[in-house]
């Protein structure tokens, strides 16, 4: 059998298996649960990878999943990812009534990739064919929202990290991964369309505590300390800071309020923001960070309050690894046609994805068949072959590309990468310099 044929074979496999897949990302969509929380959807894989027969490792991160699939030789290991966690958007029809969460995200059709990609090579028996091995990995609370909720696991013992993969990555699971993909429902794309990008942005996450001192606000304002006075000059300050961004560093700074007071009879004694400083480079980060923290920090100077910022590990630019693009690309044409596949500018976004990317050969393309903005009320899949299926055939046929031949492909991409950080621990120190910088 030669590789045309293996490919053939597993894209009539997965065909063959359409509305177990569909099924699977529609049963997901109705169910979405929040990052670290994701107890439901996490047996739901479990249960589909015991249908495959797939040995697992589980409650990693939590309610992270790994499963494994044996090749002819174990030569390369590559990983395959989806995400389980969804978004809050209490204005979509579609959000869970009680946490407001919806795969507004697409986190969903990602798991459906995975699965549609793990079918077509074990049910095809198409693996006895390749050199290599696979992963298949539940990802974990990929959305980096509700920081106290994180940062009281943290306190727990539960975690370190507030990102899954990042989390992931600490506890060894990515030890034996030689090289990882996955893939991103691009928002607005109804259409038959798929996008590979050079890169996105990383990000550092922030939290920040204004105090100042409770009085009555009528009769005696000027016996307190007004903190939301000081987070409003602070977010001034920001703002006035933002004509010094450089275009090319791609920074993005968008704090919320989470609390602005405790009623409105009073004088607002404390003040807390959440934010992030995204960037092109960690370097832009770094830089665009301390101007951001002289603002909130000025902002409490100003009136005489108080104020702590904590910074917490966000996530690193995404890198996309070139020659896996390029074959996920070929083999995407040959499905939905040369003209169906564009290469993308750089994009402001952020993924965990990218933390991964520093440290071993990874892609994250971007497919269409989705009407709406991403994270709002009108986010819908409109093309489930599209979503759903389609991608994980290009990608089933990437694994046969990389692990043929004595996995002679993926040997190479893996000798010619140059790891950012050449191990996990490398990784962590970096993470701690940055947020300990002072």
């Amino acid at each position: 059998m030669d590789k045309k044929e293996a490919k053939k074979k597993i894209c009539e496999t997965i065909d063959d298996n359409y509305d177990k897949i569909i099924n699977y990302a529609k049963d997901i969509w109705e169910n979405p649960e929040l990052g670290f929380k994701e107890e439901r959807t996490s047996k739901k894989l479990q249960e589909f990878f015991d249908d495959l027969g797939l040995t697992y490792e589980k409650n990693l991160a939590k309610t992270g999943v790994k499963a494994n699939l044996k090749g002819k030789e174990s030569n390369i290991k590559i990983g395959i990812l989806g995400e389980l966690d969804a978004v809050i958007c209490r204005d979509h029809p579609d959000s869970d009534v009680e946490t407001g969460a919806v795969h507004a995200c697409g986190h969903h059709a990602q798991q459906a990739v995975m699965l549609a990609t793990a079918i077509g090579l074990i049910e095809s028996g198409m693996m006895n064919e390749l050199y290599g091995d696979v992963s298949f990995i539940g990802v974990p609370a990929e959305e980096y929202i509700e920081l106290e909720y994180r940062q009281h696991l943290k306190d727990e013992g539960e975690i370190e990290f507030f990102g899954g993969k990042q989390e992931l990555i600490r506890l060894g699971v990515f030890d034996d991964i030689d090289m990882a993909a996955m893939i991103h429902l691009n928002a607005e794309t109804p259409e038959r369309v798929i996008k590979l990008a050079p890169g996105t942005n990383g990000f550092l996450g922030k939290t920040v505590c204004y105090k100042g001192k409770e009085a009555h606000a009528g009769a005696a304002p000027h016996q307190g300390i007004n903190a939301l006075n000081a987070a409003m000059l602070g977010l001034m300050g920001i703002n006035a800071q933002r004509e010094t961004f450089k275009d090319e560093d791609y920074i993005r700074v968008h704090p919320i309020i989470t609390k602005g007071g405790d009623m409105v009879n009073n004088v607002p004694s404390e003040v807390t923001i959440e934010s992030y400083v995204r960037g092109r480079t960690v370097k832009a980060i770094k830089e665009a960070n301390k101007k951001v923290n002289m603002a909130l920090e000025g902002g409490a100077h100003s009136v005489g309050a108080e104020v702590k910022i904590n910074e917490i590990p966000g996530y690193l630019p995404l890198k996309s690894n070139k020659k896996l693009n390029d074959l996920y690309s070929t083999n995407a044409k040959n499905l939905v046609g040369d003209n169906k596949v564009e290469w993308e500018s750089f994009s402001s976004a952020s993924s965990d994805m990218g933390d991964i990317s520093q440290l071993i050969p990874a892609i994250h393309p971007f497919i269409g068949g989705v009407e709406g903005k991403a994270h709002s009320r009108n986010f819908k899949v409109v093309d489930e072959e599209m979503a759903y299926v389609l991608p994980g055939k290009v990608m089933a046929m990437m694994i046969v590309d990389l692990l043929w031949d004595n996995a002679a492909e993926a040997k190479k991409i893996k000798k010619e990468y140059t790891p950012v950080y050449k191990n996990k621990e490398e990784y962590i120190k970096e993470w701690n310099e940055i947020i300990n910088k002072d």
